[in-house]
């Protein structure tokens, strides 16, 4: 097998078990939780996307990447801790918006791990440089984010009504 094969192999194989597990043992859990205590630790634990910023530090990688893949990857990373981040603030404090948040915050996250595949095919990352170390976040850890974005995604597209109801009533409280 060619590097690229085993890598894009270990990207499908990951996702399929991430898939499976999500499917199967944490959305069954889910559904038993209240719309917040739901998305908290899914939104969370991108907290931990602060590894991509490895991608901008030289040597760290077998060699030194194209700042033009390895920039994007990295700032993208943080921008989604610092989204994740907000988002669960605004869920646990209620914010009427943080719906609205949450969704921006999957939908970047995504975005961002479509354009780090994007990019490393357009600078073939993987035949042309050594990641080392690196190449654990794009075929493990960007599977298993991924699997958490779908799962918030899910999470909001079938219980969202939950959080707009619950506004609905704090304020019929307030004004009665």
């Amino acid at each position: 097998m060619t590097v690229t094969q085993i890598f894009v192999l270990q990207i499908f194989i990951n996702l399929l078990v991430f898939g499976l597990a999500a499917r199967w043992y944490v959305l069954p859990l889910l559904r038993r939780l209240p719309f917040v205590e739901a998305l908290t630790p899914l939104i969370l634990a991108h907290a931990l996307r602060t590894m991509g910023l490895a991608f901008v530090i030289l040597g760290v990688a077998g060699g030194e990447l194209p700042q033009a893949f390895a920039a994007p990857g990295a700032y993208g990373d943080l921008l989604a801790v610092a989204l994740a981040l907000l988002s669960v603030l605004a869920l646990r404090r209620g914010w009427r918006g943080a719906p609205a948040l949450v969704w921006v915050f999957s939908v970047l996250g995504l975005l961002d791990f479509v354009n780090a595949y994007a990019q490393g095919v357009r600078f073939d990352t993987i035949g042309s440089y050594p990641l080392g170390a690196l190449w654990f976040i794009p075929t493990f850890a960007v599977p298993a984010f991924s699997v958490l974005h779908v799962l918030v995604i899910v999470v909001l597209v079938t219980r969202g009504h939950e959080y707009r109801l619950a506004h609905r009533r704090e304020l019929s409280i307030h004004h009665a």
